[in-house]
């Protein structure tokens, strides 16, 4: 499962924890984790999983700080074991943070790239989408157990959106995803061989992540994504949008795959 929490959680945590606790995943990603560094809420995540705070399964990716000085993490916590974490974070490339985590399942590793692209603007976003390809080789992708979860800020060509959205973008004064809007971003991970789970194996006709109102425009998008290698995508057997209702901005998204 991953959602964007909106700025640390702050006071919806009680709300937060609880949804957490129903969905129970096996694996959870969280973006937006400002002001995590002490542990307390990662702990408190935990918790709701019935994990041990260790190393072994959980951890914060560090983002790199925004011109603010906010740093927008990203977590992740685990029932599988955690072999391994690294975080890219090079402010030439990342836009936030991207943690790539070698998770063990008992037959062959999976590797999961926990994911917030920038807000501010496509060509941005792309770049990120290019530095994650250059960390994967075409033949072990193929061949692996690979899944991209997270935030991506990006529009997807294959969700259904009105034909007038680029006008109601404009209306709205939502310029991050272009005028006209772009959809790059997630062309280039599908052009590598990233598998949408939610338009591969929609187990609902839920699909919207984020509902944006600006002034009297409201805008229904979605840019919080599940993406699997194509190995791992045989295994898929659903993807679904989940409504955290006032938990955050952001709605979450979950995948279900079979045993390797």
């Amino acid at each position: 499962m991953t959602l964007n929490i909106l700025m640390g959680g702050e006071e919806r945590m009680p709300l937060l924890l609880p949804l957490i606790a129903r969905e129970n995943p096996d694996v959870l990603v969280l973006q937006e984790c400002l002001g995590w560094e002490d542990g307390e809420r990662l702990g408190q995540v935990a918790a709701a999983m019935n994990l041990p705070v260790t190393d072994a399964h959980v951890r914060l990716g560090t983002a790199r700080p925004r011109p603010s000085g906010n740093r927008y993490h990203v977590a992740v916590a685990s029932r599988l074991p955690l072999r391994s974490a690294r975080a890219h974070n090079d402010a030439h490339f990342i836009g936030h943070c991207l943690l790539e985590c070698e998770l063990e399942t008992g037959t062959e590793p999976l590797t999961l790239f926990a994911a917030h692209f920038d807000s501010h603007h496509e060509n941005l976003r792309f770049v990120e989408a290019r530095y994650l390809r250059s960390l994967l080789a075409p033949s072990t992708f193929a061949q692996g157990a690979f899944l991209l979860a997270g935030d991506l800020n990006s529009l997807s060509r294959a969700d259904p959106y009105p034909v007038d959205l680029a006008d109601r973008l404009r209306r709205a004064g939502l310029d991050k995803y272009g005028h006209p809007p772009r959809f790059d971003v997630i062309d280039e991970l599908e052009g590598f061989g990233w598998v949408d789970a939610l338009r591969r194996r929609p187990a609902s006709s839920r699909w919207v992540t984020a509902r944006r109102q600006r002034g009297a425009e409201v805008i229904e998008l979605r840019t919080d994504y599940l993406f699997a290698s194509p190995r791992l995508a045989e295994r898929l057997l659903g993807a679904d949008v989940v409504d955290v209702g006032a938990a955050s901005d952001h709605h979450a998204l979950t995948a279900t795959f079979t045993e390797p």
